[in-house]
């Protein structure tokens, strides 16, 4: 049976200061904000995805919760079925029993995780489902899977609930960030974020006798096609500021969505030589923890949300 939270604590949003772009919209009367999102849990898909890092996804992989809407508007991004900030999308209102139930139904089959993608606009709603779940007597591994566009106020509060943080570390150029994705400050704002996420969880994985997460920090970036030296910089960051020693996920899978089939840079996919040299910076700076991928990968992770598993061909 699953057990009603108090969801009182969603009051914050009718002043909306939870993400660093502090909107001050009423989210209980109007959608008027930057994401463009309500107080109630609209939903892209719950489903299990088998297409993570290994110590995510092991054999049976993770449930992941795609909310719709986004902080951010990155011009490619692959999920713009359900996270464009305006116009219709793909996702559905949801009660929260009923968001907790198929959860819960995932996780009867063996799963013992739970994915939170994209939820830096609807941190209530995220703790509001992990107190659901956990009032139920469950206790999967919580995983925040994030654009990294949060405040370090907000991840802090989370130090109790969240498990796993899953962090994109996208940016260390402005300019590449406003013109992406409209946040020009993205750089400061989400290298304070990680900070305060390895500040909780260090630079160490812990995992269980299957070899699955259970606690720590996996850093993701994206090579975008073009824009090496900004990839260069991201790997800096993680090795010179944080630890040489933190996991990391260096994904060549990106793949031009129909919004930027015409960019000069955007329009292709990334070429073999650039990720090359990408990964020859993270040797040098020896970040030998994590994961890279093969060139072909960026045709296997192109998700459909109007499938009931947007992963299924993937």
């Amino acid at each position: 049976m699953v057990t009603e939270v108090n969801t009182s604590r969603f009051s914050e949003l009718t002043d909306c200061t939870i993400c660093p772009r502090k909107c001050h919209t009423d989210r209980s009367v109007d959608v008027t904000g930057f994401c463009g999102s309500g107080t109630g849990f609209h939903i892209g898909s719950i489903c299990v995805h088998k297409g993570e890092e290994p110590v995510l996804s092991g054999t049976r992989g993770i449930c992941n919760v795609f909310f719709t809407r986004c902080n951010m508007r990155c011009i490619y991004c692959q999920n713009a079925q359900i996270s464009r900030n305006r116009g219709p999308i793909m996702g559905r209102a949801m009660p929260l029993t009923e968001v907790v139930e198929q959860i819960e139904e995932i996780l009867e089959t063996g799963i013992s995780m739970v994915g939170f993608v994209s939820p830096s606009h609807v941190i209530p709603q995220m703790r509001a489902i992990i107190e659901a779940i956990r009032s139920d007597g469950l206790n999967p591994t919580f995983v925040m899977n994030t654009n990294a566009y949060d405040k370090v106020e907000t991840i802090a509060s989370l130090a109790d609930m969240i498990d796993v943080y899953l962090p994109d570390l996208k940016y260390m150029d402005s300019d590449l960030a406003a013109s992406y994705s409209a946040t020009p400050d993205y750089p400061q704002v989400a290298t304070a974020a990680i900070a305060e996420m390895y500040r909780q969880k260090g630079e160490q994985t812990e995992l269980d006798s299957e070899g699955l997460i259970r606690s720590g920090l996996i850093i993701r970036h994206l090579v975008l096609p073009g824009q090496i030296e900004n990839s260069k910089q991201c790997l800096r960051f993680v090795a010179k500021h944080l630890s040489p020693k933190i996991h990391i996920s260096v994904m060549s899978q990106y793949h031009p969505t129909e919004a930027v089939r015409d960019h000069p840079l955007l329009g292709r996919t990334l070429h073999p030589e650039e990720y090359e040299e990408v990964l020859d910076e993270m040797d040098h700076l020896g970040l030998e923890n994590g994961w890279i991928q093969e060139m072909e990968s960026d045709s296997e992770y192109v998700p459909d949300f109007s499938s009931p598993n947007p992963f299924e061909s993937a």
